[in-house]
């Protein structure tokens, strides 16, 4: 398996192991963790006495639980409260005071490292409720399978270049990569006066850039380059040139890897006619689809540097929106639908100014939990890090904090590492995003046991 999974599995096996028979060990469970959904990957948390279902904050919300062996099975006790547990009062899952009866939990092995909580002696488990917020004690299946990550992540070293694969690599992203004020107009008035970057497409390359995140629309037959819509906007850049911009880019820089993820609002066959303008992207593209990714999973860089494939394109689009629209699917011509092969936490942290919501959690909802993976494929995480409007004070300031919530917010969030780090003015900031992707590229995530 590769080293992708928060989830320590020497680490949780002592969470784990039954109470002790006689002549048996048990082993003392240790460390934090957060009590996960495997259904919807929404933490459980302490709500003023309750216990509820809550968006992945990190070290905020009262989300955090220490497993502690007692006589008779385990305690869950609140990290931000002495004293409080996971406990449970009739079906309702509660907090209150640890050292009772109500407070003692068996916690067993589910399989594909998830776990149930049970009141011992019985089968009524703690629950997480579909389309709610709602913990409760309920029956046995996948709404009472838990996963119990570790906070922080336990982390090993990356495998070498010539063996470590796409999804154990991160690449800095640039968010609105095309509204950057140099390479042509992206937006009308005032919108083009909040430009997301200060460097164009091909400054972008040249700095380390290899994400870019780009907004088509269709304008007199041609996809274009244009934030929110293209009414007012003259000349926008069409989508064509900056593809151009980055292949070019790749064939003169063998074994170097670029995405590019669309925000997708034309029919296929406009971007189809597009992308075919575009010199020498047959030769450059990657297609995991005709690769058997889903389930072999992801190839070696080493390998996709020897093939020359060194850019993946993704659309924001759905196979079924495409089909019920009765357009091609795009992936007949290379765009990959960006659902089927990726998760992605919601893009904005707030307002441009003020205080700012770090918690990470899916844009697509209970549909495509950030938690979503399996043996053979492991979906890229593309992290998104950037508020509504791009204010430079501000930027500076949360691109300083980024591996901060990398590391400690989001990773748990997804039991992945973050594959694509996208933000905003991606030179501003100390340390700077490509600073931290460097970091990021140091280690992987603990590996399978």
């Amino acid at each position: 398996m590769r080293n992708r999974r928060v989830v320590c599995g020497a680490a949780l096996a002592a969470l784990v192991v039954p109470l002790a028979g006689v002549g048996e060990a048990v082993a003392e469970p240790t460390g934090t963790v957060y009590v996960q959904s495997f259904v919807t990957g929404l933490n459980a948390a302490d709500s003023g006495g309750t216990v509820v279902a809550h968006n992945p904050k990190g070290n905020e919300d009262h989300q955090q639980w220490t497993p502690a062996a007692v006589a008779g099975g385990y305690e869950l006790r609140n990290t931000d409260q002495s004293g409080t547990c996971l406990s449970r009062n009739g079906s309702a899952a509660v907090t209150a005071d640890c050292g009772t009866t109500a407070a003692l939990w068996t916690i067993a092995d589910a399989g594909s490292h998830t776990y149930t909580i049970s009141a011992p002696g019985t089968t009524t488990y703690l629950t997480a409720v579909s389309g709610s917020t709602a913990v409760q004690m309920g029956a046995a299946g996948d709404l009472a399978r838990w996963y119990l990550t570790p906070a922080p992540p336990a982390t090993t070293a990356i495998p070498s270049a010539d063996t470590r694969s796409l999804d154990q690599v991160t690449f800095l992203t640039a968010h609105n990569a095309f509204a950057n004020g140099v390479d042509g107009n992206f937006a009308s008035f005032p919108v083009n006066l909040f430009p997301n970057q200060d460097r164009g497409i091909s400054g972008q390359l040249s700095d380390g850039v290899r994400g870019f995140m780009l907004d088509a629309y269709t304008v007199d037959g041609t996809a274009v380059l244009c934030h929110n819509s293209c009414s007012g906007v003259s000349g926008p850049v069409p989508l064509a040139t900056d593809i151009q911009r980055i292949v070019t880019f790749l064939k003169a820089n063998p074994g170097q890897f670029a995405t590019v993820f669309l925000e997708d609002y034309t029919s296929s066959s406009v971007l189809k006619s597009s992308l075919a303008t575009v010199s020498g992207l047959s030769d450059v593209l990657y297609r995991p689809d005709q690769e058997g990714v889903a389930t072999t999973g992801w190839p070696t860089m080493a390998d996709l540097a020897a093939r020359g494939k060194q850019l993946l394109i993704f659309s924001d689009r759905t196979r079924a929106g495409d089909i019920s629209n009765g357009y091609s699917t795009r992936d007949t011509f290379g765009v990959m639908y960006q659902r089927e092969w990726t998760v992605e936490n919601y893009w904005s942290m707030g307002a441009g100014i003020g205080n700012s919501d770090w918690s990470c959690y899916s844009r697509w909802g209970a549909d495509r939990p950030l938690t979503v993976d399996s043996k053979a494929f492991h979906p890229l995480f593309v992290m998104n890090h950037f508020r509504d409007v791009p204010i430079d004070a501000t930027i500076s300031s949360d691109n300083g904090k980024l591996q901060n919530r990398a590391q400690n917010y989001c990773a748990p969030a997804a039991r992945k590492k973050a594959n694509y780090l996208a933000v905003d003015k991606y030179e501003k900031g100390s340390p700077t995003p490509l600073t931290t992707v460097g970091v990021l590229n140091t280690y992987v995530l603990a590996a399978d046991q």
